[in-house]
């Protein structure tokens, strides 16, 4: 039987969100320059966003680029900004094939104008799509996410537009990158880390966590296909007893 033959089409995670992690380690393991693992790693992408969409995931969030990966070396910063611009013009076909809307998160204005353009076209050119949200964080960072939803709610405090009395966790859901998306339902990690990396902190609360040795540019369909049956095989509680949720 195949392993998508096992999958509970009706328990599948509402979001799945990937931490897309060992390019360079696996261009390094090769005796190749780094950018190429990230040039490779684009067909893991393309991969997991059509199976994703083929399985009826509603919505999927990749971490691209965080905003401590500006850190990186320039020449790096670059050829990853390069293969952004490329990927997205390649890649709209496959969006608009499969029905699926861009997303962004994260502090955009970062990125270099051309970068911004090309993400800011694809976004616009899939609005309408419906079958899936893919969200790419792209100089991202949950921390500084916060910190921004912070001062705009603060603000609004100040100037009496927001009440301390009826300040709940939806008015700070309303004011995250991710005010349209739900919560975390699944996280993936792949090469064998086992951290967050300040990815979706708020989001991910009750989110179940998958780790696979899998570098990512070798990440396959099988490989998505052994989370999700481990995911659902899981009990989720949210904080009550096995009996209640029975």
């Amino acid at each position: 039987m195949n392993l998508i033959e096992t999958i509970n089409k009706d328990n599948l995670p509402k979001h799945l969100a990937i931490i897309m992690d060992g390019n360079g380690r696996w261009a390094k393991q090769k005796g190749l320059l780094r950018v190429l693992g990230h040039e490779k790693g684009t067909k893991a992408v393309r991969a997991t966003v059509e199976t994703c969409a083929k399985l009826g995931i509603e919505n999927l969030t990749l971490y691209a680029f965080s905003t401590e990966n500006w850190n990186r070396p320039k020449l790096e910063v670059d050829t990853l900004m390069k293969l952004l611009v490329n990927s997205l013009k390649k890649e709209l076909t496959t969006l608009e094939k499969n029905n699926i809307r861009l997303n962004c998160i994260g502090n955009i204005d970062l990125l270099p104008a051309k970068a911004k353009e090309a993400l800011l076209t694809v976004i616009e050119k899939t609005k309408n799509n419906t079958r899936m949200t893919l969200t790419l964080a792209l100089s991202y960072g949950s921390r500084e996410e916060l910190l921004n939803a912070v001062k705009i709610i603060s603000e609004k405090v100040k100037n009496n537009i927001i009440s301390t009395d009826t300040l709940d966790e939806s008015i700070i859901n309303e004011h995250l990158y991710t005010h349209n998306l739900p919560d975390v339902d699944l996280v993936i990690r792949t090469s064998g880390e086992h951290r967050i990396s300040n990815f979706l902190l708020w989001q991910i609360a009750y989110a179940e966590f998958y780790f696979t040795d899998v570098l990512w540019p070798d990440f396959k369909e099988e490989d998505l296909y052994e989370a999700i049956i481990s995911y659902q095989k899981r009990e989720r509680r949210f904080g009550k007893t096995s009996e209640q949720i029975k």
